[in-house]
């Protein structure tokens, strides 16, 4: 892998900052520069401050540098990492670029402006450091022109998209003239460092992701005013309902700004005089009088959508565009889109949508027939094959399926043939062909190349795991159920596998986890828990305790709770490591069952927290006696006093803090110093895979715990005060205090001097009898059926 240790931003708008944030989230070394200031502030002339002022000088970088501490969703992992950037600006810092392995060009859209710093940057570019553009639009082997040639071998795209902390694709794109090596390399560096998708673009305007995704959009306007509908309407079928993200089309409009997307439709329009589908570019005029106005979207707070105060209530309306004025929601319910609402599988979802007869099922076909012929008929004009282009459309756009595993879903002639019935031109292409992908009988994944009329295997990196593919080779499968499966993922090494419906834990699932860990003791080294679903796990099955506490079968939830203690004390027990992948949703149960793993090596992205108390309940998976543990384990580490990291551990609790990343979960105490995390998502279990192997050889099995020194009553007593303080000043209701009460005992080990000797069983039963203790309480049961309702935790 290319080595790559400081890194050159050049311009500190939005997107430099952004990237420079993202840099800085990798470990690099960053130096941001932009332009000097031309005039001084008022409060630059009350300084006594002149245009020479260094901190004049550098005022937009050092801008952009505290901006990005403000700014949400966070682009740091940790507001610390805020100090491996280093400001400055063009006209004093141009030399500093002699010490960078990599400098990216971020300034304004604007070829002229690009070609002149460009030139500018020649004489203080290092032999081999990598000069890369941020374009969305401009041509790469236009700009290629400005440089001499041993730059040009090393200059190429690079296109985040924003934010770049959250956002997984990167479109690459060489000049004519690059190294195919500097763009392997730089390809494997952004993988792996950054943890970005690569996507191989070509170099055409806007590339992959924003062309077929803007042209979706513009399409979708067509429709929308052909069938007469409402933007609301529109949202409401070509968001989840057909595999895209709840932004939809005029939610996500809205967070990238009318005006920058009517900028791009006029770029398009005016680079693509032959494109067949040029005039879908063009900016409708309702929209480009919305754009003349200012009603930009969320950063002019009015879109296609705004908010406005009603009786104290802050309601959100919509555009109308006939009307040219902001109308209340009216929530449509299309039955095409509510006969989908608990389908989980994106392509089965499409399908029955489209089979509606109503109006939303009607637009749904249209605007995704005319999307799929227009992506069809782009290759090989903006990629070379289907798989780049699917890529680009789940990670840039976050479609759940790209557009050909959608005609995949839909079946392709079934397509063509309901597109021809509609007098639709469909390429000839699709008239040859079942699917685009396929499983071979050895469970080799391929994709068909349109070019050369073959399948060939889908490409993927030389140490990823992808369990989809895995699974269906002969032997990997060695047990599962509806929930779960055992999976082996080789050189002695097993995965247990959660994928329930949002991957919450059931009693299969724990059944399942003792005959995981007995597999990889028996017959393996080690065992990775982790899948490839949405979220890692968001815990326990609530429906199921819901319905137990409805019927009063307490003995029923105690078995349960037992049974949950027992599957992670065989997690941390085992004889053999253990090591969690968490990613995304790591929640309550989810969050039990990594911290009783051996190691954690956790996706970048992981959302991790003990949250049980928004249900009015406690962590009763031995997340509670856990965290005891690690407190007293700390103290005693440190010879100090027991009591702030329980007090740390309660509030971990007691407020249900979750992390913003998994940079957080060291502090938080859920990640320890041996724990790692990954940036490539694809790559985490391999990754943990590794993990696992590294501990295999040396590993020492664990016993449970015995003589723990509980913090005690006293420390819990503290707790209790402060929650009393709290109740009395409105911060908690008294239900809230009364629970933190209970969690304050079983974590300071129940009531029991300081100092005496308990064991880890001790303190799981403590967990047991809290849990059932809140469970017959109304109160609880009024906080599950809240969140079961409305998905937001009730405050009662």
């Amino acid at each position: 892998m290319r080595q790559i240790n400081r890194v050159a931003v050049l311009g500190a708008g939005v997107m430099g900052a952004t990237i420079a944030a993202h840099l800085a989230n990798a470990g690099l070394d960053v130096v941001m520069l932009d332009i000097v200031p031309r005039e001084l502030t008022e409060q630059e002339k009350a300084k006594g401050l002149s245009l020479e002022s260094p901190v004049v000088r550098n005022r937009i970088a050092t801008k952009g540098l505290q901006d990005l501490l403000k700014m949400k969703p966070a682009p740091f992992y940790l507001k610390e990492y805020a100090k491996q950037i280093e400001v400055g600006n063009f006209e004093d810092d141009l030399a500093k670029l002699q010490e960078c392995d990599w400098i990216i060009e971020v300034v304004v859209e604007h070829m002229p402006i690009k070609l002149d710093l460009l030139e500018k940057l020649v004489p203080h570019i290092s032999p081999g450091a990598i000069l890369s553009t941020n374009t969305s639009g401009l041509s790469i082997n236009d700009m290629a022109e400005a440089l001499p040639a041993e730059i040009r071998r090393n200059f190429l795209v690079t296109h985040f998209f924003n934010p770049p902390r959250y956002m997984h694709l990167m479109e690459i794109v060489g000049c004519k003239d690059a190294d195919p090596e500097v763009i392997s390399g730089m390809a494997e560096f952004i993988n792996r460092r950054l943890g970005k998708g690569i996507v191989y673009a070509k170099d055409t305007p806007n590339f992959i992701a924003n062309r077929i995704g803007v042209y979706a959009i513009y399409k979708g306007i067509e429709h929308m005013v052909d069938l007469e509908m409402t933007v609301e309407e529109v949202d409401s079928v070509a968001g989840p309902a057909t595999a895209r993200p709840k932004s939809a089309a005029f939610r996500t409009v809205d967070l990238v700004g009318l005006d920058t997307l009517g900028h791009i439709a006029e770029n398009t329009y005016g680079l693509l005089p032959d494109d067949e589908e040029r005039e879908v570019f063009k900016v409708p005029d309702f929209m480009q009088k919305m754009i003349e106005k200012g009603q930009h979207g969320n950063k002019t707070k009015k879109g296609f959508y705004t908010k406005k105060m009603v009786d104290g209530k802050r309601l959100i309306y919509y555009y109308d565009y006939k009307a040219g004025e902001y109308k209340p929601l009216e929530k449509p319910k299309f039955p095409s889109v509510m006969a989908v609402k608990q389908v989980d599988d994106p392509g089965q979802k499409i399908k029955m949508v489209m089979a509606g007869t109503d109006k939303g099922a009607e637009f749904a076909w249209r605007s995704l027939r005319d999307t799929l012929i227009y992506t069809v008929n782009r290759i090989p004009e903006i990629a070379d094959d289907v798989v780049n282009i699917d890529n680009a459309m789940k990670w840039g756009f976050n479609w759940e399926i790209g557009p050909f595993q959608m005609l995949d879903a839909i079946g392709v002639a079934k397509f063509v043939k309901r597109a021809e019935k509609d007098g639709i031109a469909v390429p000839e292409s699709l008239k040859k062909l079942e699917s685009f992908y396929r499983f071979t009988e050895e469970g080799m994944q391929e994709f068909y190349d349109l070019q050369e009329g073959v399948y060939k295997p889908v490409p993927l990196y030389e140490d990823q795991i992808k369990l989809e593919i895995l699974k269906r080779r002969p032997g990997n499968v060695v047990e599962k159920n509806a929930n779960c499966s055992i999976l082996d993922l080789g050189d002695g090494v097993f995965g247990f596998e959660f994928h329930s419906k949002m991957n919450a834990i059931s009693g299969d699932i724990l059944a399942m986890t003792h005959k995981a860990v007995k597999r990889a003791e028996n017959e393996g080294i080690g065992l990775v828990i982790g899948n490839q679903g949405v979220n890692f796990s968001v815990g326990a099955n609530l429906m199921m305790l819901a319905v137990a506490l409805a019927e009063g079968a307490f003995e029923d939830v105690n078995m349960v709770i037992s049974s949950f203690q027992k599957a992670t004390m065989a997690v941390k027990y085992a004889k053999v490591p253990v090591v969690a992948a968490p990613f995304a949703m790591a929640l309550g149960g989810g969050c039990e069952f990594t911290l009783h793993s051996d190691a954690v090596n956790a996706h970048a992205e992981t959302y991790m927290g003990l949250v049980e108390i928004g249900v009015g309940l406690l962590p009763a998976g031995g997340g509670t006696k856990e965290m005891c543990l690690r407190a007293v384990d700390l103290a005693t580490q440190y010879k100090t006093d027991v009591t702030p990291f329980i007090f740390k551990n309660f509030e971990l609790i007691g407020m249900a803090k979750v992390s913003m990343g998994a940079a957080e979960l060291y502090d938080m105490g859920y990640m320890r110093h041996n724990d790692s995390i990954t940036m490539d998502i694809d790559r985490l279990i391999a990754d943990a895979k590794k993990k696992v192997i590294g501990l295999a050889n040396n590993y020492r099995p664990k016993k449970p715990r015995e003589n723990i020194p509980a913090p005690g009553r006293s420390v819990a007593a503290s707790i209790k005060s402060q929650l009393w303080n709290m109740k009395m000043g409105n911060f908690v209701t008294e239900y809230e205090a009364e629970m933190g009460g209970i969690i304050a005992e079983v974590l300071c080990g129940g009531d029991v001097n300081g100092g005496t000797l308990i064991s880890e069983e001790y303190l799981l039963k403590l967990e047991r009898e809290a849990f059932l203790k809140l469970c017959s309480n109304k109160k609880t049961s009024e906080r599950i059926q809240h969140m079961l309702k409305t998905g937001k935790p009730l405050r009662n």
